[in-house]
């Protein structure tokens, strides 16, 4: 079986428009929670998120031309961004490939078509096409491989990368750019959300998200965009690619019980993470990291703690958990894609990401949540959980290459 690596990243968040630039200030513990201005709040119940800022369409002109991303939408051009980076990281020659064995696999729930975009005069079909991403990107690079995206909610771009993973192994491709958006600060989305309940209504950008805290009351949403270089290890090491990590396990299912709810006592997500290190060839022993979904509700972090016990038993309280969304807020379908990247992060430089506005412990949530600072540990494995609306449930597992 072909083992599968990473050789490139690129990444667009709330708190950086690079990758180094994210990695430095998620361990520096920056948020980039902040009142919402993109669009009026007043007849909406929360009143923060963490909104990419509009600097990001430099690093999109870098590698794409103005043409191609007046073509486009907010969130689009955010993906975009993420791949230049992405590509130009992995130091890939597409013209030395044979293009017709990389693949395009992105994560997108919706183009997220705004109302401030729908004056231009470009055409509205081709800027509401959810697969515009993967197909702009294979025709740029040329890559006659498989280009789709994938949407199954908050872990789409984690669902992509377990596809992409398969793929690779399978012999189906050699390579596959994979990765997730999401440019969710919309009227319509932040008004779904609150009447699901599912987001936080506190207005202070320094307690609205605060995962696995007693006072911990909702989600917020988030927007940006991940990519990531996979290719076969045979691949990598015949281009002499720096290779960053491997992507040893994946898993991905549905939990088939409720529409907004996980099951009880979070037995759907211990089962996935222990089909994920099963797939890796590993036993929950050897896990040393968790990046958690994390997503500051009452029911995910609590079922989330379950699950991990559920998993490790004993070694529970012994290996550190974290979730990012503090920082990043909740990225939706670019959510696997970030959260991977931080977990590969980790596992390069030996600093784990803590979690945010970590201030009243909740009793029943008892786990290592590295509270508020970044931690210096060497790890050799880690996991990063994703959990969608639906029951879409995926598990990752990167472990350090040897």
């Amino acid at each position: 079986m072909n083992r599968v690596v990473i050789t490139g990243l690129g990444a667009v968040t709330a708190i950086g428009n690079t990758v180094p630039e994210y990695w430095k200030n998620l361990i520096a513990g920056k948020g980039g929670i902040s009142p919402i201005t993109r669009i009026s709040t007043e007849e909406h119940d929360t009143k923060v998120a963490a909104q990419v800022p509009d600097s990001f369409e430099a690093e999109a002109s870098r590698y794409w031309k103005k043409r191609q991303l007046s073509a486009t939408t907010r969130a689009t051009r955010t993906g975009l961004a993420s791949t230049g980076e992405a590509v130009a990281d992995s130091g890939i020659d597409f013209t030395a490939c044979d293009r017709s064995r990389v693949a395009v696999i992105y994560g997108v729930i919706d183009n997220s078509l705004e109302d401030a975009e729908l004056d231009k005069p470009l055409n509205i079909t081709l800027r509401k096409m959810p697969s515009e991403l993967p197909a702009m990107v294979s025709i740029k690079y040329g890559l006659t491989g498989a280009a789709f995206n994938v949407s199954t909610a908050c872990a789409s771009s984690a669902y992509a990368m377990a596809l992409a993973k398969q793929m690779i192994e399978a012999g189906m491709y050699d390579t596959v750019i994979v990765g997730g958006v999401s440019n969710t600060v919309t009227h319509s989305v932040i008004k779904g959300f609150n009447q699901l309940l599912a987001m936080s209504v506190n207005p202070d950008p320094k307690t609205a998200c605060r995962p696995f805290t007693r006072d911990r009351d909702g989600f917020i949403m988030g927007e940006g965009a991940g990519t990531l270089i996979l290719e076969s290890e045979q691949t990598a090491k015949a281009r002499g690619a720096r290779i960053y990590c491997t992507l040893a396990g994946a898993h991905m299912d549905s939990e088939a019980y409720n529409m907004t709810a996980p099951k009880t006592d979070g037995a759907g997500m211990a089962q996935t993470m222990a089909a994920a290190l099963e797939n890796a060839g590993l036993q929950p022993e050897h896990l040393d990291y968790i990046n958690a979904h994390g997503t500051s509700t009452n029911l995910n972090d609590l079922y989330e703690t379950m699950a991990v016990k559920s998993l490790l038993g004993e070694r529970a309280k012994q290996v550190p958990v974290s979730s990012i969304k503090a920082a990043i807020g909740h990225t939706l379908a670019a959510g696997g894609a970030l959260e991977a990247i931080a977990c590969v992060k980790a596992l390069e430089t030996g600093m784990l990401p803590p979690t945010l506005h970590y201030d009243i412990p909740d009793p029943a949530l008892d786990l290592d949540y590295i509270p508020n600072t970044a931690r210096a540990q060497r790890i050799r494995t880690a996991l990063s959980n994703s959990f969608g609306f639906g029951g879409h449930n995926a598990s990752l597992v990167f472990c350090k290459y040897e």
